[in-house]
């Protein structure tokens, strides 16, 4: 394995170096495939970033029904002009969500196109009204063909590659699809619940449902609210004007916006008092 992962590194740096003409040693690991999925810390170089046994499917952040899912897989031993089958199975070991409702059943069987060193299977992924509750996971794993073996079953981490969560042993002929439509809290969200379950604070209570309703009317993102950077003071101020605006209208019209426990929604400078699970 430790022949490959230098061939992995090295194979760059040979590359520019052939141009000297200089005899290079031949390949003497298995030409084979693997997982090649790399994620880490977004304010680093992707080049950082190490490899990983698995993915978070985030359906909140994506804001689709469904999405075609990459997952790269690339091969060892050196690169032929023709192409090169490989196949794909679902790991039932590592699998909770549901074919159908979850995911589109798996194309199994996949090419690596000539002269090429990876493709992005596409795993088609769907936002079911379960996952806004409970996580699934979707497993994937490779399967040898004629034309591949696999290259990593016992993957070490790159000891270079330190831009994000580290998992230093994996089967890299193996990964995982975390799913799921959670939405929880964001780091920037500038309300409280007082004494009594009374909403208070610029926002108030946090709620799924509030949360839809400014990405709907506002035109915003859920990933807005990560950080200050990305919503300051001045934009979240904003945001709350706007809001409440909307709210009062809606009201005034004898269309009020409801939480889901029947209370008016509170945000802003709206003129009602908001208690947790006291209906309108």
């Amino acid at each position: 394995m430790k022949k490959l992962l230098i061939y992995i590194l090295a194979l760059p740096m040979a590359l520019f170096f052939s141009g000297c003409k200089k005899e290079m040693m031949g390949y003497e690991g298995k030409e084979g495939v693997y997982f090649a999925v790399q994620h880490g810390n977004k304010s680093l170089s992707i080049n950082s970033w190490p490899f990983q046994p698995f993915s978070d499917v985030e359906f909140v952040r994506i804001g689709q029904s469904e999405v075609d899912f990459p997952v790269k897989v690339m091969i060892t031993g050196p690169v032929k002009d023709y192409d090169r089958v490989f196949r794909l199975e679902v790991n039932p070991d590592s699998t909770t969500a549901v074919e159908g409702q979850h995911y589109a059943s798996l194309q199994t069987e996949w090419k690596v196109p000539a002269k090429q060193t990876s493709v992005d299977v596409k795993i088609r992924l769907k936002r079911s009204p379960d996952l806004e509750n409970q996580a699934v996971t979707l497993g994937l794993r490779l399967v040898e063909t004629n034309d591949f073996k696999l290259s990593f079953p016992e993957w070490d981490a790159i000891p270079s590659l330190t831009g994000g969560i580290v998992v230093k042993e994996f089967d890299a002929s193996l990964h995982t699809l975390r799913i799921n439509d959670l939405m929880i809290q964001p780091a920037v969200w500038p309300g409280s619940i007082q004494a009594g379950n009374r909403e208070s604070g610029l926002f108030g209570a946090f709620t799924r449902k509030k949360m839809q309703f400014l990405i709907d009317n506002l035109g915003l993102k859920y990933e807005d609210f990560a950080s200050s950077e990305t919503m300051p003071q001045a934009r979240y101020l904003l945001v709350a004007s706007d809001a409440a605006e909307i709210l009062k209208a809606r009201f005034n019209a004898n269309n009020p916006v409801l939480e889901d426990d029947g209370r008016l929604m509170f945000i802003g400078s709206v003129p009602w008092t908001s208690i947790i699970g006291v209906p309108f």
